[in-house]
């Protein structure tokens, strides 16, 4: 009897071997900027966390926020803590382009399913865990050189950071706007600590182009908007999505009326047809966001981490029916569903997700704004 008994320990406990490195709940180690230069695209981030399910399928999420400052090394050094501390089973970040390239190298070599919250470019050794939320820069730049063409802008000066999100601008720029017909007559770069633009702008006034193209996003955006009306540059002035906030606004002040500005659907969902997959979820964040932090608070970055948790809605379903969180067969199956699940609708767009497009999104994703009187409305 002794005997049988002991066999039948032994069995049990070879049994839950494996059952150990499973856990209750799904893990999601988050890294945005908080504070810095690019606070202004973190904090809304971190607000929207705030409308995010606590639970899906029935299984708890436990939600880890670390703050960056926007620096890539303490991005890496958060992702990093994900994996070996947390044991987490998804990953998203982080606000800015270099400290997210950073986030996903670790989640990349780590095996771990990663939400990009800002543009960045998914080079083959990223490709496999790592999907981008914010549209991608060639969605984004098409409506705006689409808007420099018909408005008959024929040269175009660029101010950018001088970053990978500046350099993601200034190459589309050529890619498409240059085939268009377009000529780039001056470009100058600025760093995002920057208080000054003086100098570059002296040069973008001196060059005289039709437009300028505006390569920065956040408050940070604000700064050559204002230097530019300020040195009394009379023409049309683009901005790019990330300045999409009402942020921007009010950091410009009376400077921002008349920019273009690229925008994800979030910004206006009142504007968009009942049938639009997008009016939904933009409508159920904006209310929620608004209701919490203000009339006109509403903010397109809140909509990445926002939608992050929209996509995680239908991707964890499938996984579970395969695999336990805690565990790489659960991680692997959160990647399967990425490829498997299709027409995603969220507050920013509708993802198709592929092995080879890491954006999954498509023109419902993009909407063309102007400011006047103070408010985001429609461009013409």
């Amino acid at each position: 009897m002794n005997k049988m008994l002991l066999i039948a320990a032994a069995a049990f406990a070879l049994q839950a071997v494996p059952a150990a490195a499973q856990t209750s709940e799904i893990t999601i180690g988050i890294s945005i900027t908080t504070t810095g230069p690019a606070a202004a695209l973190g904090v809304p981030e971190r607000n929207a966390l705030d409308f995010v399910p606590k639970e899906i399928a029935g299984v708890p999420l436990k939600v880890i926020v670390l703050d960056d400052g926007g620096d890539p090394t303490t991005a890496t050094t958060n992702a990093r803590r994900f994996v070996t501390e947390s044991k987490a089973d998804i990953i998203m970040g982080s606000s800015t382009t270099p400290s997210t390239i950073a986030v996903s190298n670790v989640a990349n070599e780590a095996g771990i399913p990663h939400f990009g919250l800002a543009p960045f470019p998914v080079t083959p050794e990223r490709t496999k865990w790592s999907v981008v939320m914010p549209q991608p820069v060639r969605i984004m730049g098409k409506v705006l050189y689409e808007h420099m063409k018909a408005h008959n802008i024929k040269t175009v000066g660029y101010i950018g950071y001088s970053d990978s999100y500046g350099d993601l601008w200034f190459k589309d720029f050529n890619n498409q706007a240059v085939p268009m017909g377009m000529t780039l007559v001056d470009e100058e770069r600025f760093a995002r600590p920057d208080t000054s633009v003086a100098g570059q702008v002296l040069k973008l006034v001196a060059a005289n182009p039709d437009a300028i193209l505006v390569g920065a996003s956040g408050t940070a955006a604000g700064l050559p908007q204002t230097a530019l009306r300020e040195r009394g540059y009379k023409g049309l002035i683009y901005q790019t999505h990330g300045a999409a906030s009402m942020d921007f606004i009010r950091i410009a002040g009376a400077s921002a009326e008349g920019v273009i500005m690229a925008s994800g659907p979030v910004m206006n969902p009142e504007g968009q047809p009942d049938s639009a997959l997008t009016k939904k979820p933009g409508l159920a964040l904006d209310k929620a966001y608004e209701a919490k932090y203000g009339p006109n608070s509403r903010s397109q970055f809140a909509g990445h981490s926002y939608d992050a948790f929209e996509a995680l809605k239908r991707l964890i379903p499938v996984a579970l029916k395969t695999a336990k969180p805690g565990t790489p067969e659960f991680r692997e199956a959160i990647r399967q569903a990425m490829l498997s699940e299709h027409e995603i609708a969220a507050s920013q767009g509708v993802y198709n997700w592929t092995e080879k497009d890491r954006s999954g999104l498509d023109d419902r994703s993009r909407i063309i704004l102007t400011v006047k009187d103070g408010k985001y409305v429609p461009a013409m």
